[in-house]
This record gives C-alpha cells, sequence and structure tokens, in this order.
C-alpha cells in the first residue's frame, strides 16, 4: 500500500539533497505520500511538488517555522498555499535573516580561532540556504572537527553560538501566517522540548488556543512509550496526528532514514491524512 512521511528536509534549507533528488530517494523507499518541510522556506516545494506528480506520489506542501516564547519551537504547516502573499513576504524575510546570520557565524567562528571558506560552506549547501549543517561539513574538511556531531558540541551547539541565532516570530505570528496561507499548524517532535507529560500538556493548551491543530505523534527518535503518551494528548487536545522521519540526508543526519524510526518503520499508517488535513483548512 505504500508509506508515508510527511517531515522531510532539502538543501534549500539544511538537508542534504535537492528536492527532486529527495522525491526519488522517497519513491525508492516505498514512501507513495510525503511532504517537504524545509525550516523556515518555501523555495523547494514548486520543484517537490513537480517530481512528485512525474512520480505518480502524493504530495503536501509544507514548511517547518521556527518560533520562540519562553523557548523554541519547531511548528510544521500543512496544505500551505505558497502562492499567499504573507507567506511569501515572511518566506523572504527568513532568507535575508538567515543572510545575515551566516555572515555573523563567519564572525564567531574567526572570533574562536577558526577560519573556513565561504566557497567551501556554499559548496556544501549546493545551491541551498547555508546552515549549520554545512559549516559543521566545512569545519570537519578544515580539521577544526573530527566529525560533524563535534562540529556541533565544539562551536555550533554552544552558548556563545545560540548568542547570535537570528530572531524568531512569536507561536502566534507563526501559526497565524500557516493558518492564514490556508494551512495546518502542527507542533513537530514533542520528544525534543524534553518535557513532562503535565508540562507538555499545558504547552499544547496555550498553542491550541493560538490555532494549533496537529501534533506529530510519530517521529524518528520517539519511543513506543512517548508515542502513545503523544497519541493520547492528541485525542484530548482534538489535534490531527502527523509523522515524519525528519529525514536531512545520511551526511547530515546519520541515522535517520526516510519512512523510517530508531525502532523500525514509523509506524505512521493514516492514508487518509491527506483529505484530513485538507479538510481542516476551512475549520
Amino acid at each position: 500500500m505504500g508509506r508515508i512521511d510527511l517531515h522531510l528536509h532539502t538543501n534549500q534549507s539544511d538537508g542534504q539533497y535537492a528536492p527532486r533528488a529527495l522525491v526519488a530517494l522517497a519513491a525508492d523507499c516505498g514512501i507513495t505520500l510525503m511532504s517537504i518541510t524545509d525550516h523556515d522556506t518555501i523555495d523547494g516545494i514548486a520543484e517537490g511538488a513537480e517530481a512528485a506528480r512525474e512520480a505518480g506520489m502524493d504530495f503536501i506542501p509544507g514548511i517547518e517555522i521556527s518560533v520562540k516564547g519562553d523557548r523554541e519551537l519547531h511548528i510544521l504547516g500543512y496544505c500551505i498555499d505558497c502562492e499567499d502573499r504573507e507567506l511569501l513576504r515572511m518566506n523572504a524575510e527568513f532568507v535575508r535573516l538567515r543572510g545575515l546570520r551566516e555572515e555573523r557565524i563567519y564572525a564567531y567562528l574567526e572570533e574562536k580561532g577558526v577560519s573556513v571558506s565561504r566557497a567551501c560552506v556554499r559548496a556544501y549547501a549546493a545551491g541551498g540556504m547555508v546552515g549549520r549543517p554545512h559549516f559543521a561539513r566545512a569545519l570537519v574538511e578544515a580539521g577544526y572537527a573530527a566529525d560533524l556531531k563535534d562540529a556541533f558540541i565544539k562551536y555550533l551547539s554552544t552558548p556563545d553560538f545560540y548568542a547570535i541565532e537570528r530572531p524568531k516570530p512569536t507561536p502566534r505570528v507563526g501559526i497565524d501566517v500557516i493558518r492564514a496561507a490556508g494551512g495546518i499548524a502542527v507542533l513537530a517532535h514533542p520528544v525534543v522540548l524534553r518535557l513532562s507529560a503535565p508540562a507538555l500538556d499545558a504547552l499544547l493548551t496555550d498553542l491550541v488556543k493560538e490555532g494549533l491543530g496537529g501534533l506529530e505523534c510519530y517521529y524518528s527518535s520517539h519511543n513506543p512509550n512517548q508515542t502513545a503518551l503523544y497519541l493520547s494528548l492528541a485525542r484530548k487536545h482534538g489535534l490531527v496526528v502527523t509523522g515524519g522521519s525528519d529525514f536531512h540526508g545520511e551526511l547530515v543526519k546519520r541515522d535517520v532514514k526516510i519512512g523510517m524510526g530508531v525502532n523500525g518503520p514509523l509506524e505512521f499508517d493514516d492514508f487518509d491524512i491527506k483529505r484530513k488535513l485538507y479538510a481542516m483548512r476551512w475549520k
């Protein structure tokens, strides 16, 4: 019957593969319904949608917006209208802010006594948006880190690094942009938040008031107990259940494979999910 993966990244944000190549990989993995959800950009959607159509695959246009209130959250947006004026405005602003951040990262690394060339970093980005994985690969190539994990630990996940992070919208603004573009806002990978069950329950209560419509219950690093908890919270708050691997490519997230989790297949098999998501657009 096929498989589903609604959380995939391309080189238009911090993934390894161009949209068309990602679609081909997904097809080879038996995926029949997919979504490209690049960080803060929709630039890969048109190419991905066309490739999926040519491959006979179902496709849902998506995005993953980083927002920040008391903590940073990632909000997935599904079924978005990529011609929406406000979404396009936000997309352009994110591109501008990421460009400014790229320059700040070079300066930050130089302060640490580290020199990597712009040409090397941008070569790893392969024409897409420059992100931390591209800096990490350049750091490894230049001998400043043993591997990608070491590069993040030493340079790209430190308090000093996060002090130069770009501004992020509030959860309300991110959700409003998704909904104004006809989309459904879904909280991504709750396990990453490291919240207790009561704390996550309280967070979802607040986000539902802001317009949240779904919860990513099936995810590559969720264990069965965590998945069960998230499913129960989704039922409690009336949220649609989604699932995805968060695949970026083996050079970026080595252990994450398309349609797979750490314990085997994602087990997300709601083949009615596309209809459900589009039906929710008008609520």
